[in-house]
C-alpha cells in the first residue's frame, strides 16, 4: 500500500512541476509559502489577543496549546520518518526556495497554517473560508515550489487540524 501511495505521489508532483508559465505562478508561489512561516502566526495570534476580547485571548491560549502538541509531534514524525524532499530525490524536481531541512513529511507550513486556519475558523465562523483556503494555497505553493509531495501537504494538514482540534478541546 505505502509503494501504490508513494508512486502515485510521485506521479502527482512530477505532474504539477510540468505546468505552464512557472513565470507566473512561482513568484505566487513564494509569496504564499512565506505567509505560512512560523513567525508570523505568533505575532498574529497576540495582534487578535489584543484586538479580539475574550475570543481573541481564547484563540491565544487554543493556539499556544495546539502549537505546544503540533510542533514536537512534527519534528518527531519528520525526523522518524526520514521522507527526502522531492527536490533531493526526483529526477526533473529543483526547489525553487532553499528548504528549512532536508525531510519533508509531514509538511510544517501545512500543519501551522491549517492549525490557525482551524482556530480562525472556530472563533470567527465567517472567516472559514478564506482561512481554509489560504491554508490550501500555503499548501499547493510548497509542491509548486518542489519542495514537498503532495502526500506531506494531506499529512501536515492532517496533524494541523487534529493539533487545533486538541487545543480547543483544552481551552473548553
Amino acid at each position: 500500500m505505502w509503494q501504490r501511495m508513494d508512486s502515485w505521489d510521485r506521479g502527482l508532483m512530477l505532474q504539477l512541476q510540468r505546468l505552464p508559465a512557472p513565470g507566473f505562478w512561482r513568484p505566487a508561489a513564494r509569496w504564499l509559502s512565506l505567509s505560512g512561516d512560523g513567525a508570523g502566526y505568533l505575532l498574529m495570534a497576540l495582534l487578535i489577543a489584543e484586538l479580539g476580547g475574550s475570543r481573541g485571548h481564547l484563540f491565544l491560549l487554543a493556539g499556544l496549546a495546539a502549537y505546544a502538541l503540533e510542533l514536537p509531534l512534527y519534528w518527531l514524525l519528520k525526523n522518524t520518518l526520514k521522507r527526502a524532499r522531492p527536490c533531493h530525490n526526483l529526477g526533473g524536481v529543483v526547489a525553487a526556495v532553499d528548504p528549512h531541512d532536508k525531510f519533508s513529511l509531514p509538511s510544517g507550513h501545512s500543519a501551522a497554517a491549517f492549525l490557525f486556519a482551524t482556530l480562525l475558523a472556530w472563533y470567527w465562523p465567517p472567516l472559514a473560508p478564506l482561512a481554509y483556503g489560504w491554508a490550501t494555497l500555503v499548501g499547493l505553493s510548497r509542491v509548486l515550489l518542489g519542495v514537498h509531495y503532495p502526500g506531506d501537504i494531506v499529512a501536515g494538514a492532517s496533524l494541523g487540524l487534529w493539533a487545533a482540534n486538541m487545543g480547543l478541546f483544552w481551552v473548553l
